[in-house]
C-alpha cells in the first residue's frame, strides 16, 4: 500500500489482499521488563515517531502514514497491552499510568531516548499521561501530538455517562463478538466520503481485536480523565477530523483549549483521519519534526 488507502478506489478487496497490505508493516514482539512483550510495527529511519492507536484499532492501522513518513522518520506503532500479541496488563481495569509504564518499558527496550509521541483517540489518554510534568517519560518526549483525542469518562461529573458507555460497549461485544462489533462500528470511524479501501482497512483492523484486551481498554476509557493530565510538559499539537462523529471537533476543541493551542482541522476526514487522509496527517507530523 502506498497512498492507495486514501484514493477513491471502490473495489472491495478479499481478506487475503488486506493481509498482504498488512505484511508491508510486519509485527515483531519486543520483550520488555517483567517478562511481558509488546508487539510493534516499524518502518523508516531517523527521528522516532511513536504512535498509539485507539480502542477499536491496532498497530497495523498506521501503515499508510508510516509509508508516507518513512523517508523522514522512524515510525513505531505499538499494539497496546492486550492487543495483537502484546501481553495484557495485570489489573482487570488498568489505569493510564499502567499503560505508561508498559510504554516506558518499550522505549527502554528500543533505546529510544527522544521521540514525537502521537496518541489517537484512546491512545491520547496514554500519551497525555506520559506527557505530564511529573511523568518519568516527559523528558523523552520532544513533542506531543493528539489526534481526535478521547477525553475519557473518569471525571466525577461524568459518572452517568461512564456507566452508560461501559454497559453499551461491553454489551455490544458480548452480543456481537469482535467480528460483529467491527462490522457494526467500523463505519463510524471514517467519513461518508471515505474510499472503500479505507473503510475495509479500518474494519479489518477492528476485527482483529482481542476480547480481553478490548475489555481492559473500555475500563481505561471509562476511568481516565485526559483533561486532568493537561497541559503537557512539552509543545503539543491537537488535531481532529473535520467530519469526526466519534470525538467531535467540539469535544477536541476543549482538549486544545486546555493545552493552550488552537485545534487543527483535518479536512475531509472522520475519526480515523490518519487512515482516511494520511497525506494531511503526515504533513502535520513533518512540521512537528522540523520544529
Amino acid at each position: 500500500m502506498n497512498d492507495a488507502i486514501a484514493t477513491n478506489a471502490q473495489t472491495a478487496l478479499p481478506a487475503s489482499e488486506l493481509a498482504l497490505l498488512e505484511a508491508r508493516f510486519p509485527a515483531r514482539a519486543v520483550p520488555v521488563s517483567g517478562g511481558a512483550v509488546v508487539s510493534v510495527r516499524e518502518r523508516g529511519a531517523g527521528p522516532a515517531i511513536v504512535c498509539l492507536h485507539g480502542i477499536g484499532s491496532g498497530a497495523a492501522s498506521w501503515l499508510s502514514l508510516a509509508l508516507q513518513l518513512a523517508p523522514q522518520a522512524r515510525v513505531i506503532a505499538w499494539d497496546a497491552p492486550g492487543y495483537g500479541a502484546s501481553t495484557p496488563l495485570a489489573p482487570a481495569a488498568p489505569s493510564a499510568a499502567d499503560h505508561v509504564q508498559r510504554l516506558r518499558g518499550l522505549l527502554d527496550a528500543l533505546d529510544i531516548q527522544s521521540c514525537v509521541l502521537v496518541g489517537h483517540s484512546l491512545g491520547a489518554i496514554t500519551a497525555g499521561c506520559a506527557a505530564r510534568k511529573d511523568s518519568a517519560l516527559a523528558s523523552r518526549i520532544r513533542r506531543l501530538v493528539l489526534i481526535s483525542p478521547a477525553a475519557g469518562y473518569g471525571a466525577p461529573q461524568r459518572e452517568e455517562a461512564r456507566r452508560k458507555v461501559r454497559a453499551e460497549r461491553l454489551a455490544t461485544l458480548d452480543e456481537l463478538g469482535v467480528a460483529g462489533m467491527a462490522a457494526k462500528r467500523a463505519g463510524r470511524l471514517v467519513s461518508a466520503g471515505a474510499s472503500e479501501l479505507a473503510r475495509q482497512w479500518v474494519q479489518w483492523n477492528m476485527a482483529r481485536l482481542n476480547g480481553g484486551g478490548y475489555r481492559q481498554a473500555v475500563e481505561l476509557l471509562c476511568n481516565a480523565d485526559l483533561l486532568a493530565d493537561l497541559p503537557p510538559a512539552m509543545p503539543v499539537r491537537v488535531a481532529c477530523g473535520a467530519l469526526d462523529a466519534v470525538t467531535t471537533p467540539e469535544a477536541c476543541a476543549e482538549v486544545a483549549r486546555r493545552c493552550g493551542v488552537p485545534l487543527e482541522s483535518i479536512a475531509d476526514a472522520g475519526h480515523a483521519s490518519y487512515v482516511e487522509q494520511p497525506q494531511a496527517v503526515a504533513a502535520l507530523l513533518r512540521e512537528v519534526l522540523a520544529a
